[in-house]
């Protein structure tokens, strides 16, 4: 049941991911071929979508989580024995709930780091391309 629920964890934070990326492939590639130009957007913007896919499925499963299911004493109080957490179908659920909860945070974390940093670029390149040509030596 355990080995089930990481697979269930690990394809919802792939499927999750894989969504994130679909709605925002075009406006990176956008955003990216006006900053940096075309010729090298292609390489940034494979690395930028490789990179949401490792936060997202990093972010969601997680894997000190489900360790609690397989080593429960090591999550307890010291010198008690700790309960064995049931992984039935409404806990199962929840982790899945939980990972797509998580994959969504992390992503939009990574975007939004991506976003602001695009913006901060966008505007110098933008305040260099209206400023007036200085006179020619």
């Amino acid at each position: 049941m355990f080995f089930l629920l990481l697979l269930l964890t690990l394809f919802v934070a792939l499927a999750t991911s894989g969504i994130v990326v679909l709605l925002f492939r075009k406006p990176i590639r956008q955003i990216l071929d006006r900053v940096i130009g075309e010729q090298i957007a292609e390489g940034w913007h494979r690395f930028l979508l490789f990179a949401v896919f490792v936060v997202g499925i990093s972010s969601g499963v997680q894997i000190w989580k489900l360790e609690q299911y397989v080593h429960p004493e090591r999550f307890g109080p010291e010198g008690t024995a700790a309960k064995t957490l049931p992984l039935d179908g409404p806990s199962m659920g929840l982790e899945i709930y939980r990972t797509i909860i998580q994959t969504l945070q992390g992503v939009a974390w990574a975007l939004l780091v991506f976003f602001v940093v695009a913006l901060i670029a966008f505007a110098i390149v933008r305040r260099g391309e209206t400023r007036p040509a200085g006179p020619a030596r």
